[in-house]
């Protein structure tokens, strides 16, 4: 194992949640405030986090919401990684293995398995040059997120625990399994997950490699929960800890100051975010 992967800062969170039997939460940030609540809630819970950014942040701001996001991570004083999710652009992976990230998503799962395979290896060897850490996601996952590609028109494969194997090969360091999981919203069935598929890769994966769930829109705690008893180390969730900052943006807008509107939104990001930190057992663990 290189050297480096020692003291990622991305890897050692999500080691430690493994050995230590709870979750790390990876949140979805837009702005400066989110960035802002999502650090301030690491540090009151006393807890590791990953904040997370689509491709779309890095194309928008020209990588300087990563750049503030990285810096002020730096100086946290609890562990917090900087993540890249679902980058399945390689023109865009090339520009963002050059930004400070300490992980990067490589989705190929856009392209059949072989292709997948291979393309993943690649881009694993190039990021891993420049010691960021990886994820992908073997199978499909159904559905599309902001300024990440919409697969519903392309089949949903769930992961077998067999594909484990095919891309520990290609070193990647965390997979993102499809067991019923999608992006976006669920159907008015709801989650439909297969724990025992869940369970079976993580046995497979021996912690050779950590386990990621997407797709968590609307999961109550206790299904968080569950996912994490069946093996997930990193909690991806977007929803779940802004709406109280969507809800009280749309409710107030234009009806008090603007610094008042932005002071009282960090507020509602931090108290949300406190509340899963607990839920997923990682306050405390910084």
């Amino acid at each position: 194992m290189a050297d480096w992967k020692e003291t990622n800062t991305h890897i050692r969170i999500l080691r430690d949640a493994e050995a230590g039997g709870y979750g790390v939460v990876a949140v979805i940030a837009y702005n400066i405030e989110q960035v802002y609540g999502f650090i301030e809630a690491a540090k009151v819970a006393r807890s590791p986090l990953i904040i997370q950014f689509f491709p779309w942040a890095i194309q928008t701001f020209d990588g300087m919401l990563v750049r503030a996001a990285a810096e002020a991570a730096k100086n946290a004083g609890v562990p917090i990684s900087i993540h890249l999710d679902h980058c399945q652009s390689e023109e865009l992976l090339q520009k963002a293995a050059e930004l400070p990230f300490d992980s990067i998503m490589v989705d190929m799962s856009h392209y059949e398995k072989e292709e997948n395979i291979r393309k993943t290896a690649h881009w694993v060897r190039h990021c891993n040059e420049r010691h960021i850490a990886t994820e992908a996601e073997p199978g499909r996952i159904e559905g599309g997120e902001d300024g990440v590609m919409d697969t519903a028109g392309l089949k949903a494969c769930m992961t077998t625990p067999e594909e484990v194997d095919e891309f520990v090969a290609t070193g990647v360091d965390t997979l993102a399994p499809a067991f019923g999981n999608v992006h976006g919203e669920y159907g008015p069935q709801g989650p439909q997950l297969d724990f025992e598929r869940l369970e079976k890769i993580r046995s497979y994966a021996n912690r050779r490699v950590r386990i990621a769930v997407h797709g968590t829109n609307g999961f109550p705690p206790e299904l968080v929960k569950r996912c994490i008893a069946a093996g997930a180390s990193k909690v991806n969730v977007n929803r779940l800890v802004l709406d109280d900052y969507y809800d009280h943006l749309y409710a107030s807008a234009g009806k008090m100051p603007h610094t008042k509107l932005i002071e009282e939104g960090i507020e509602k990001v931090v108290n949300l975010t406190v509340k899963w930190l607990e839920i997923v057992g990682s306050a405390g663990k910084a």
